[in-house]
């Protein structure tokens, strides 16, 4: 109806009469159609000819008032009639300025202004959707609106008015200027405690009037200066009260981007370092387990969290420190309790400044911290050293020697009354121990015996279910060597995984979790005989216990059986996906704010639904195809999910499925399955790349890059088999290290996750470089190197500088084996070389192991062209003197590789000398390889045979591992010589 009405309009406006006489009748028989007013509306809004949109605007007119009159009294107080009324004379005052239309200023201003609480409702509902609608032209009423909102929002028993005068602040903040300034200034007080009444009132209404700040925030800060303290502590006040329903911490992060660090650490610091209020116990010191609810004290020291996350790191340590470090001193246990916690609280955010600068003095403090006099200090320091142990790896576990017997004793003498400070002690030593690898050997009797008396000893549920944890974190670092204690666990969890009791359902789920980490780490001859048990075990408990956690437990279950004994599932795979997509399909106990949705274990299952169906599809291969189509429908359903952990979960889900779908075809290479594989990149691929431009979450984004670059891995030249998709994810690669993605659009925000972003897309070039041939990848790699070059310089962080010389060295490994890969390395080589050189003598170890890698695989990529250079990196290479162990043995890799390239162009009477006084090699055993190729033909005899002796005496696997791949022959040659005496 809408074209034919304009049609109509237009038709009126012309000269002639006897078309006008036709357009009136035409008209006429429209009006008695109710769809004459949407039509109206319509033409209002989309018209381009004015006087068509003006005829539109007095015809609608005409027609409400002549309508209204046979509306009941009672119909138009309703609410929705209401709201109708004042969104369409939003539409008209699009097209009718207020000078135009005197009526309507009349009616707001007696509405607004009226004694009547219902009439103020009503004209403030009428004023914010005719200011939303087009706000610019009541802009010289903006002073006459300020100084009524000013009245309004002392209103507090009409939290309608309340609502709509805030989001009426909202729509004009943008369009004030300095005439308003001051009154805007001057209403913050006020606009605080409105939004207090509000939030009590309906936290719906408070959720979106919060939209303010951000406001008032992005227009003009200024604004806000003077009153960010009082702002701070409403939103640490709201924050905790209302921990998911409003987006106060979102609003916060805005603070923190507006660079107001110091007014929020005035605001923030008192309150950390408080004692607690007389006659109550401090919230850190509670011994009443509160499960995953932060308590009120822990919600403020998430500013300091966010602020980690979110500035420099040199800004923020340059404000915080002097303040943790006077508390760290100070006689009132609270004040130094509350400098750890400060500290435990940076290492996420400012991980790479830790590690680097700081990480040695900021252990001794904590460790220090364990032995103070006050338990709320030593909890302090236990979870302190939980949190660098999460965030500072590798170079935490180098203190391993001195922070694990001080763990140990500190569990030893713990009471175990106070759960709240056990539970801190084994956060320490669970997160401190998981990354320990084969380091933990030593400690292995003592952790056992301890954790294994826990289980059998106590009758506290809650240090059971942490000692049940605490195995799981060993079996992840210890692997095979936890096999003499298998038995025993296995009898302890059996009593605690088949119980049906609710009490026991926190320490019956943590048993599940404890035996899926060992189902995939003591080894598939170990664990295989109970593999088709554990199947059956979470079949029964998932059809006798409705409970989402419990679920999520038995689909990891799955998922390390499907590794370790694939068969045993196959079988069952209708029954376990089953349970599975319905928990995807499910909106059972799904609550959703806004753009998120709140964490609970409805969400947890989700994701680990959508992580087990990937892996469980590639670890049983063709057995999974009647379910992969319906999976990955309903996984790829998930991509647009509210809660940002499942949707990186999906993605993650939707790359397994490639490389599964890529595994099928390798394993039975038919049409089919080829096509099959094809036709899933087809969608998968484009939906990640897309995803990486706009997706707002910054850890969905980098779970969507590790996703690709794990198909990249697995796929190889079949991504590439589209035309378009070289240059589709070179330039979203591209894009992600200029930051030109979306949530990298703030060039203030200097997170450790852009840096972490950066380097998720890094990781993909050079496995693209080993996918496509080289002279097709030449010109998108000719774009991307000076944006990994360009992190090289001194001025860099060392993460930046290990980071992009790390990736030069991978490219060019790439290069040795992709056509035509020689040639391009050779041209590259003149701009590369000098890079590494530099980066051969940075101070810092990890940019020199890299720099190091980087130019042996340089002379083996581009042959003898690097070895005939004036500064000629063997040379180099051999005359370093250094000290770090990783970094001498990527030494020894580089030389070989070099005189591997191109024997004749190295200087092998000063290169090999260099090279035998630094083998054997002591830590990176990956490059046995490569020395024992080049060991036997340029070594003199007698050193070659000397070194392999005390190689094969003092490092038996690696020398076995090493030799394995060569001929018998020379197996039995090799085996000779090192057993001689």
């Amino acid at each position: 109806m809408t074209e034919e009405l304009e049609q109509i309009l237009s038709q009126l406006t012309e000269p002639d009469n006897a078309v006008i006489q036709q357009a009136t009748a035409k008209l006429k028989q429209a009006f008695k159609d109710p769809a004459i007013i949407p039509a109206l509306c319509a033409v209002m809004s989309g018209s381009q000819n004015p006087q068509i949109r003006q005829s539109a605007a007095v015809m609608l007119r005409l027609r409400v008032k002549k309508h209204w009159k046979k509306i009941s009294p009672n119909d138009r107080e309703r609410h929705s009639v209401q709201y109708s009324i004042s969104q369409l004379c939003a539409v008209m005052v699009k097209h009718e300025t207020p000078d135009r239309w005197p009526a309507l200023l009349q009616l707001l201003n007696e509405s607004t202004k009226s004694s009547n609480p219902e009439d103020r409702q009503v004209g403030l509902l009428l004023l914010n959707k005719v200011m939303d609608s087009n706000p610019e032209p009541f802009k010289p009423h903006y002073c006459q609106l300020l100084q009524l909102f000013g009245t309004v929002l002392q209103d507090h028993e009409n939290p309608t008015a309340l609502y709509y005068c805030i989001l009426t602040l909202t729509a004009i903040t943008a369009y004030t200027g300095t005439d308003e300034m001051n009154q805007m200034r001057s209403i913050i007080p006020s606009l605080i405690v409105a939004l207090k009444h509000l939030i009590k009132a309906d936290q719906n209404q408070a959720s979106e009037a919060m939209e303010v700040f951000n406001e008032l925030m992005e227009s003009e800060v200024s604004i806000i200066v003077p009153h960010v303290t009082d702002i701070v502590r409403f939103f640490l006040e709201v924050g905790f009260e209302f921990w998911f329903s409003l987006p106060v911490f979102s609003t916060l992060q805005t603070v923190i981007k507006q660079k107001l660090l110091n007014p929020i650490l005035q605001a923030v610091f008192p309150v950390l370092i408080a004692a607690p209020p007389p006659g109550e116990q401090d919230p850190e010191d509670e011994e009443d387990d509160t499960g995953d609810v932060p308590s009120k004290l822990f919600v403020y020291f998430q500013i300091i969290d966010t602020m980690a996350l979110h500035m420099a790191p040199e800004k923020l340590f340059q404000q915080l420190m002097p303040l943790t470090q006077a508390c760290l001193v100070s006689e009132n246990p609270y004040q130094r309790k509350g400098a750890i916690m400060c500290l435990a609280v940076l290492a996420e955010g400012c991980a790479d400044h830790i590690r680097t600068k700081m990480l040695s003095s900021l252990l001794q403090t904590v460790c220090q911290s364990l032995s103070d006099s006050s338990q709320v200090v030593r909890s302090a320091g236990l979870f302190a050293l939980g949190q660098f142990s999460e965030h500072l790896q590798p170079e935490v576990s180098k203190y391993c020697a001195e922070l694990m017997p001080l763990l140990l004793g500190y569990l030893s003498s713990l009471n175990e009354a106070k759960v709240g400070h056990v539970t801190k002690a084994f956060y320490a030593l669970e997160n401190f121990m998981e990354n320990l690898g084969a380091d933990i050997e030593p400690y292995l009797p003592t952790l056992m015996e301890t954790m294994l008396s826990a289980l059998n000893n106590t009758d506290n549920l809650k240090i059971k279910e942490l000692a049940v944890s605490a195995i799981g974190a060993i079996a992840n670092a210890a692997k095979e060597l936890l096999v003499p204690y298998f038995s025993p666990v296995i009898e302890s969890l059996k009593g605690f995984l088949t119980t049906t009791t609710e009490e026991m359902r926190s320490l019956q789920t943590q048993s599940l979790d404890t035996l899926s980490v060992l189902a995939r780490t003591i080894g598939k001859d170990v664990f295989s005989p109970l593999a088709a048990e554990c199947v059956q075990l979470g079949l029964n408990l998932t059809d006798t216990i409705d409970d989402p956690d419990l679920r999520r437990c038995t689909y990891g279950l799955y998922s390390a059986v499907s590794i370790s004994s694939p068969d045993c599932l196959i079988p069952h795979l209708p029954a376990i996906t089953t349970v599975m997509l319905l928990a995807l399909k499910s909106n059972e106990g799904i609550t959703v704010y806004t753009q998120f949705s709140v964490e609970n274990a409805y969400i947890d299952e989700k994701e680990d639904a959508c992580d087990a169906l990937g892996e469980i599809a590639f670890s049983t291969g063709a057995a999974f195809q009647p379910f992969l189509e319906s999976s990955f429908q309903q996984i790829y359903e998930m991509r647009d999910f509210p809660h940002e952990d499942v949707r990186r979960a999906a993605f993650g889900a939707m790359g397994k499925f490639c490389r599964a779908q890529h595994k099928v075809w390798k394993e039975n290479p038919t049409e089919a399955n080829h096509q099959a594989l094809l036709k899933l990149l087809e969608v998968v691929l484009p939906c990640f790349v897309e995803t990486v431009r706009t997706e707002p979450e910054r850890l969905v984004v980098m779970g969507v890059l590790e996703s690709m670059n794990g198909v990249i891995k697995s796929c190889e030249g079949e991504v590439f088999r589209n035309p378009s998709r070289l240059k589709e994810i070179s330039y979203v690669i591209r894009d992600v290290l200029k930051k030109k993605v979306r949530q990298s659009e703030d060039e203030d925000q200097q997170a450790e996750y852009d840096a972490m972003l950066q380097e998720f897309a890094g990781e993909g070039i050079p496995l693209v470089a080993s996918a496509v041939p080289a002279d097709s990848f030449a010109p998108f790699l000719n774009d991307l190197l000076p944006l990994i070059m360009g992190k090289t310089k001194s001025t860099g962080t060392v993460a930046e500088r290990s980071f992009s010389l790390g990736t030069i060295g991978e490219i060019l490994q790439a290069l040795v084996t992709a056509p035509g890969g020689q040639g391009l390395a050779g041209r590259l080589s003149n701009r590369l070389l000098p890079v590494l050189v530099a980066g051969v003598r940075d101070s810092d170890p990890e940019v020199r192991n890299n720099s190091v890698f980087g130019l042996g695989c340089l002379a083996q990529a581009a042959g003898p062209i690097v070895l005939t250079y004036p500064s000629e990196p063997s040379l180099i290479l051999s005359s370093i003197g250094e000290s770090d162990a990783r970094v001498i043995d990527n030494l020894c890799g580089a030389l070989c590789r070099m005189i591997l390239s191109n024997v004749e162009a190295v200087p092998l009477e000063q290169v090999v000398p260099a090279l035998a006084a630094r083998l054997p090699l002591k830590e990176d055993m990956e490059e046995n390889k490569t020395v024992f190729s080049c060991l036997k033909p340029h070594l003199p005899l007698n050193t070659a045979v000397l070194l392999m002796k005390q190689f094969a005496q003092n490092h038996c696997a690696e020398f076995q591992a090493a030799v394995r791949p060569l001929p018998a022959e020379q197996q039995a040659k090799l085996s000779a010589v090192v057993t001689a005496s």
